[in-house]
């Protein structure tokens, strides 16, 4: 057993056993983060998507696809850095944020771009705060963006970020009672 992957058994495979090779199958069950070295689970039930490759606490991801996700033909292995948050292009014609919201990566050895899908148990406030990271990128990153066809969200898509993330976007009445709430409660106190 690696550290990156823990494995187990499953079954076994006839045609195999034929040729001289193992018998069992493995299956990858997770693996520890590059980053921040936490343990991740790769269950699709728990994350939501099929190929897991970033981890949910720091989001940064492990450069594995070549051709297409999950096809795991990278030789690369190195550590993505999560640069920022794009939506996955779509064919709808109600507007142009309405795609899934994706993370950005960039690889830190072969200077290679890739968006994953965020997960369901990925941590949000990382994920805004990657958001909010990303309107100091620089110009040479933009432009690369741009090459690969990935359009970065902005400051202005503030709004469609946190609704996305946390479900709903407060309008300023919300805000404003959110506000005389607190305020409310702090003199209760004194």
């Amino acid at each position: 057993m690696n550290n990156y992957s823990y494995k187990i058994q499953i079954g076994r495979e006839k045609s195999r056993c034929r040729y001289g090779q193992s018998a069992t199958r493995v299956a990858d069950n997770g693996f520890k983060c590059a980053h921040c070295h936490g343990w991740v689970n790769t269950e699709s039930g728990l994350s939501g998507v099929q190929n897991r490759n970033h981890c949910p606490y720091c989001l940064w991801s492990r450069h594995m696809d070549l051709y297409s996700a999950g096809d795991r033909l990278s030789a690369c292995k190195s550590p993505m850095e999560p640069i920022g948050l794009t939506v996955k292009a779509t064919s709808k014609k109600y507007g142009s944020c309405q795609g899934e919201l994706m993370l950005i990566h960039f690889c830190t050895e072969c200077k290679t771009l890739s968006i994953n899908r965020i997960a369901a148990d990925d941590d949000l406030k990382t994920a805004l705060a990657v958001f909010e990271d990303e309107f100091q990128m620089d110009a040479y990153m933009r432009s690369r963006l741009e090459a690969a066809g990935i359009v970065a969200l902005t400051s202005a898509d503030s709004a469609i970020v946190r609704a996305r993330l946390f479900g709903h976007a407060p309008n300023l009445a919300e805000i404003l009672f959110l506000a005389s709430v607190a305020s409310s409660f702090i003199t209760q106190d004194d």
